[in-house]
């Protein structure tokens, strides 16, 4: 039986820490009481033992995984940039000079058609706007998924690829939930709101994607954590919009908005007063939207506040 030594458990049966994996039948066994411990265990990493990243290294027989978010989804070759043979020696000065004009070349290839171009530079927006708006992998990857449907059906043709990309994070926003405006991804993708309003409808309809309601709940841990509120002040502005939600005052009405005017609500009750002005900078929504919403919350709900 081939046995290998496995990370500490501590055995049920006589309290030995003395665990052995058997590789063949896929066992955990106590190796003082002989207690199986675990059966049908499956090893998902190679077949081969590395003990340095050089031995490692050599030893690997594949590259990096698929990637979504890479233009040619990580699936193209590279020539290594170290300058060493297969046996880790370094190479001559001609050998060299021969590796850099190939590794030149190799890297032409990988863009040689126009949609690979256009992938490249949209990835590497992709990037720039997921990392400035702070975006979850998973809004990234589905983002680049929506981009790339758009390509297969000829929308990107005569638009503007910054658009699109950012009309697919945008849309990659909405389908996971994330708590991202429209003013906020056309301030850092430097697009106007309009366009960018219009390449996202372009892509709803074009792709079939369909879009949960928005809920100003969403907005408020995100907005109470950039005005520095305390979790008091964030659970009071949800009861105001749980309840607001049962007088049917959220119907229609834009979700920031609403987010906005139940911080200001819940800030000023709580004793942690933030302006209106500094709330509709946050919300990217304006002063009179602020002041106009939290008047109507306070008076259907019959809320009082300190003026």
């Amino acid at each position: 039986m081939n046995l290998e030594s496995e990370e500490t458990q501590i055995c049920p049966e006589c309290g030995s820490n003395e665990i052995v994996f058997d590789a063949a039948r896929g066992d955990r066994i106590c190796n003082v009481c002989g207690l199986v411990i675990g059966e049908n265990y499956i090893d998902s990493g190679p077949e081969w033992r590395a003990f340095t990243s050089e031995e490692r290294d050599k030893r690997s027989r594949v590259g990096a995984p698929s990637a979504i978010t890479v233009h040619d989804k990580g699936l193209s070759t590279i020539i290594d940039w170290r300058d060493k043979d297969a046996y880790g020696n370094k190479l001559s000065p001609k050998k060299r000079a021969e590796i850099y004009r190939l590794r030149k070349w190799q890297i032409r290839t990988r863009v040689h058609s126009s949609i690979d171009r256009n992938l490249a530079f949209a990835m590497s927006e992709l990037d720039r706007l997921a990392s400035q708006l702070g975006l979850p992998r998973g809004v990234k990857e589905a983002a680049a998924v929506f981009y790339r449907k758009a390509i297969e059906k000829k929308l990107i043709r005569g638009r503007s690829i910054e658009a699109m990309i950012a009309a697919s994070v945008y849309a990659a926003c909405r389908t996971r939930k994330i708590p991202r405006t429209l003013d906020e991804i056309a301030k850092f993708s430097r697009i106007n709101r309009k366009e960018l309003g219009r390449c996202y409808r372009l892509i709803l309809r074009e792709l079939e994607i369909t879009i949960p309601i928005a809920s100003p709940i969403d907005f408020i841990p995100r907005f109470g954590a950039e005005l520095h509120l305390s979790g008091r002040v964030q659970k009071r502005a949800v009861t105001i919009l749980t309840k607001a939600k049962e007088y049917g005052l959220t119907a229609g009405k834009d979700p920031t908005g609403l987010a906005a005017a139940s911080i200001y609500v819940a800030a000023i009750q709580e004793k942690e007063r933030r302006t209106q002005r500094e709330i509709a900078e946050i919300a990217h929504v304006t002063e009179v939207t602020v002041r106009n919403r939290y008047k109507e919350l306070i008076k259907e709900l019959t809320l009082e506040i300190n003026i």
